[in-house]
């Protein structure tokens, strides 16, 4: 499969990582041109390519970018690309510690709900509430016990469907997580957030959170992050799109 990853941080860069050892045509970018990714595409086996080309040459897209940098993303980005190509949201909000006041949000958009607003193309939200850390090394055969589990959210089935087979591929248990209208039950501080559940502590986990605790939520794991720093992340050589926090 050809997958195009538009953002090299910490989840962007180790998506990459994992799908070229699975054998996909994995293509990078990053808001610095091709010419700074030369270093981790040799390393990883990926291509160095442009933004355009990425969103343009992938049966799947996945945009591992800062929230506020969605908005910087070329205009009519996705205009020439099939319908059929999946674009995939691992994005989280980070007001305070990163992203600064985004109004849409704030006046209770979704992440998920703003990025597809700001990119003109629906998104399926995934790969967003498990550290970088877990996920380069946390991914187990299917069937083995306490296999963690990954949620995804979106309103294509189809859609859902090819993402939940890559999460299944990188080692995890997919987990449905609804319609887009419910990705916010994976948003920063949530009982799912980053907790490397199981499949059944997942679904658990996803049905106890509180939608209106969605700014308290995402402000207490703001502040915990304030008060412990973020946890170890995989090494990346480059970014680009400002700073990539760890989920």
């Amino acid at each position: 499969m050809r997958i195009g990853i538009i953002g090299a941080g910490n989840v962007g860069g180790t998506l990459a990582r994992l799908l070229v050892k699975r054998g996909h045509q994995v293509s990078i970018a990053n808001s610095r041109g091709p010419e700074s990714l030369t270093a981790l595409a040799a390393e990883i086996g990926a291509t160095p390519v442009s933004v355009v080309d990425a969103a343009n040459d992938g049966d799947i897209v996945i945009i591992s970018i800062p929230t506020k940098a969605v908005a910087d993303l070329p205009r009519n980005l996705f205009a020439n690309v099939p319908s059929s190509v999946v674009v995939i949201d691992p994005g989280n909000y980070h007001p305070e510690l990163r992203d600064g006041r985004i109004d849409g949000i704030d006046r209770g958009m979704l992440d998920s709900q703003w990025v597809a607003q700001q990119i003109g193309r629906p998104v399926i939200k995934a790969f967003n509430n498990i550290l970088a850390k877990s996920l380069l090394e946390q991914g187990v055969p299917k069937g083995t016990r306490e296999r963690i589990a990954i949620s995804v959210a979106g309103d294509s089935l189809d859609a859902k469907a090819a993402v939940r087979r890559l999460v299944d591929e990188l080692g995890f248990d997919p987990v449905d997580g609804g319609n887009l209208d419910n990705s916010w039950r994976q948003q920063p501080g949530t009982p799912a957030y980053c907790r490397d559940l199981e499949a059944v502590g997942l679904r658990r986990a996803l049905a106890e959170a509180d939608r209106s605790r969605i700014v308290e939520y995402r402000a207490g794991e703001e502040a915990r992050m304030r008060r412990d720093g973020p946890p170890a992340q995989p090494v990346t050589h480059a970014e680009g799109y400002a700073t990539d926090l760890p989920r």
